[in-house]
């Protein structure tokens, strides 16, 4: 197994970074990048190569590189964000994993789809139907992942950004998550409640390794009473504008 992940320095732009679901608060953009700069090397000092992909500057919310591509095994299916201001940040995602020799797949107009909208458990892909990833972005990625054995199902997301804004997954498939931001916590097959709503979000490093925000640290207790060595990250900042650990990082495991 490969242990590449794919990070972006943030925009000098960051500030102007778009939120949806909660009240704009301005970004402290000198300690984004300290916090961007600890994330990073908590990914490495756990065994993981980091790859920087080329800065997308007039960007503001480019940092959040989870949304410009789905894996599937070695497969590169880059996404076409749901905000038009986010559109080019595709191009250089695209350019880092052609080079590592990844196969690539794209969705295409009138589709959109986001990456923060898709969690993959196994073969099961669930993609979140909200403001950011449209059917027929949604039908694409059926179309592209069914032959390689990915099983797309949708799920509605009406509360937050993005489904993993709502909802990630532990290594065994348990799918966490804050109950007020999820939809319908019966999609899914099994289902534990975190007590806040930072919590939703882990980076799974290994069987064994989380990643999770420094916000929420009684749901790390709980993670860490499951048995599961868990990483707390500062990210106050890009929590600011809506984003999560899952958000900062693209983790390549399937290279052949």
């Amino acid at each position: 197994m490969s242990r590449i992940a794919l990070v972006r320095q943030p925009s000098p732009l960051l500030d102007d970074g778009i939120v949806d679901h909660i009240e704009k608060v301005a970004v402290d953009l000198e300690r984004a990048r300290e916090q961007w700069r600890g994330y990073v090397a908590t990914l490495q000092s756990h065994g993981w190569q980091t790859i920087e992909v080329e800065p997308a500057d007039d960007c503001p919310d480019s940092v959040f590189i989870e949304d410009t591509v789905v894996m599937f095994r070695n497969v590169a299916v880059i996404s076409r964000p749901g905000a038009d201001s986010r559109k080019p940040e595709t191009a250089g995602t695209r350019k880092a994993l052609e080079a590592l020799g990844c196969p690539i797949a794209e969705i295409r107009e009138p589709g959109t789809l986001d990456g923060g909208d898709v969690l993959k458990i196994g073969d099961t892909v669930y993609v979140g139907r909200g403001g950011r990833t449209n059917a027929e972005g949604v039908a694409q990625l059926r179309a592209i992942l069914a032959p390689l054995g990915g099983k797309v199902v949708a799920v509605p997301v009406t509360k937050v950004l993005h489904l993993k804004t709502a909802v990630t997954a532990l290594p065994d498939g348990t799918v966490i998550g804050f109950p007020d931001f999820v939809d319908d916590p019966a999609i899914f097959d099994r289902f534990v409640p975190v007590p806040e709503p930072h919590g939703t979000a882990v980076v799974c490093l290994s069987e064994s390794e989380l990643i999770i925000s420094a916000s929420a640290p009684r749901t790390a207790a709980m993670l860490r009473d499951f048995g599961y060595t868990v990483t707390e990250v500062e990210i106050s900042e890009y929590e600011k504008l809506e984003g999560c650990p899952t958000c900062l990082s693209v983790r390549v495991r399937a290279l052949v």
